[in-house]
């Protein structure tokens, strides 16, 4: 007969076996990495306090630039042209959950208060009030029931997210265009595109489109020194471990406590993680305010999709060709379509884009009260248009005229073959090459025909 399954015999706390409680501390990496920029910008970060997988603050070497993502960002007026969009204009206008073929329209301003930085009453501010409560209570309990090591593991795994937070704070400068003379602000309208087919259209001054898209984003630490910022790094590393032993020996009791706080810490990291990045950020340094494109009559698939849109200023379409048209109607320009890649070189592109351009220059825009807006909202009337059908015109068209060309082409060699020359010992033809080539001066030509 088998053996019957085993437990934990005698008293549970004192033969339950945590030697592995250790590895919960330097679980979570991915969860607080997501955040690791926002998280070291704020003053918060020098808190004494528990800290999942502290090691992902104990790097080489540190960023020197912010996070960039994927996208084509063109200004309308200046020409400026990127193929990446800087965080923080990202981050401004939540972009992460734009869907496929999509338009937005925003007007950005600066209000010249305050900056950009991490938000005092967000999400990781809680998490960083919630690990210093745990280190505070583990403390306390360790110092009641004498465990030295508990106590030991709680003081140094507590004081590295210090260590930590001092070598990687950081401060974030955004650039500023001096003006020698007061004069009005240029336009800098920005486009950018998404790799998914997506569109968002930026209505701004030219400072705020060098701000958020086109100077680099300066980051200053505050300690500027490499190799102090190394040294500061072993230094955590030691504690780091030490404070991983000293966890181990302790007692049982201690240890789950240990391993409760960190569960706690890791769930709500991760639950975090999953936030939007504007949830961390404090960007009452621009006033954001939406635009829309024009209700206009479309066919019934785009209107099924209209529905799934109502009650935002998202422009939702069925194509890329369609979400190219209406930032068209909204910049009311196509040179940026030619810096950003938008469209192939090709003539029947080249002849839709000036067709698109001269529909949409022939409809303007207006203002009016939306409820549940503090401000007029702008929308851009879309002339009734189907660029899709046009382009398929168009092709139709360019492959009629290569018919006829080739046709005519045809009709001449037919000519040439008729007429021979006497004289030789294969048929030739005399014709004026002047037929073929557009420009020069004319002259005759023989082509030998094999018979």
């Amino acid at each position: 007969m088998g053996k019957g399954l085993s437990w934990i015999e005698g008293s549970f706390i004192k033969n339950l076996q945590l030697d592995i409680v250790g590895f919960l501390a330097i679980l979570g990496e991915g969860s607080v990495t997501a955040n690791i920029q926002v998280s070291t910008l704020s003053k918060l970060i020098f808190l004494p306090r528990l800290l999942p997988a502290p090691q992902v603050f104990l790097r080489p070497s540190r960023d020197t630039q912010l996070e960039r993502n994927a996208g084509n960002v063109t200004g309308v007026f200046s020409g400026n042209d990127k193929d990446y969009v800087h965080y923080i204009g990202h981050v401004v206008l939540d972009a992460e959950s734009m869907p496929d073929y999509s338009v937005r329209c925003v007007q950005i301003t600066n209000n010249s208060k305050g900056k950009v930085k991490a938000r005092t009453k967000g999400p990781l501010s809680l998490l960083a009030a919630l690990g210093c409560a745990e280190s505070i209570a583990i403390l306390i309990v360790s110092v009641w029931n004498g465990d030295g090591m508990a106590m030991l593991a709680v003081l140094l795994l507590s004081f590295l997210s210090s260590l930590a937070g001092l070598s990687n704070w950081w401060k974030l400068e955004l650039p500023k265009r001096r003006q020698l003379r007061r004069k009005p602000r240029d336009k800098g309208d920005v486009v950018i595109r998404y790799p998914n087919g997506s569109f968002l259209v930026v209505e701004c001054d030219e400072d705020v489109a060098r701000q958020l898209y086109f100077a680099p984003e300066n980051v200053y630490y505050l300690i500027e020194s490499p190799w102090v910022y190394r040294l500061m790094s072993l230094a955590g590393t030691l504690m780091l471990m030490l404070g991983i032993v000293a966890l181990g020996n302790a007692e049982n009791v201690q240890q789950i406590i240990f391993a409760g706080c960190y569960m706690l810490l890791n769930a709500g990291y991760w639950i975090v993680a999953a936030m939007p990045a504007s949830a961390h950020w404090d960007l009452s340094a621009f006033e954001i305010k939406k635009q829309r494109l024009e209700k206009y009559r479309a066919k019934k698939a785009q209107r099924k999709m209209k529905e799934k849109a109502r009650g935002t200023f998202t422009d939702l379409n069925t194509g890329f060709t369609w979400a190219l048209w209406k930032t068209i109607v909204a910049t009311k320009s196509i040179d940026w379509v030619k810096k950003n890649d938008a469209l192939p070189e090709t003539p029947i592109w080249h002849k839709w884009l000036n067709d698109a351009l001269e529909k949409a220059q022939s409809q303007g825009s207006y203002e009016a009260t939306v409820e549940g807006y503090d401000y007029p909202v702008k929308s851009f009337i879309v002339p009734d248009w189907d660029p899709l059908q046009h382009f398929y015109d168009l092709l139709d068209e360019s492959k009629q005229e290569q018919a006829k060309t080739a046709k005519t082409t045809e009709g001449k060699v037919d000519i040439a073959k008729s007429t021979a020359v006497e004289g030789t010992d294969s048929p030739t033809t005399q014709f004026e090459d002047s037929d073929f080539i557009p420009a020069g001066p004319r002259r005759a030509a023989t082509l030998k025909v094999d018979g």
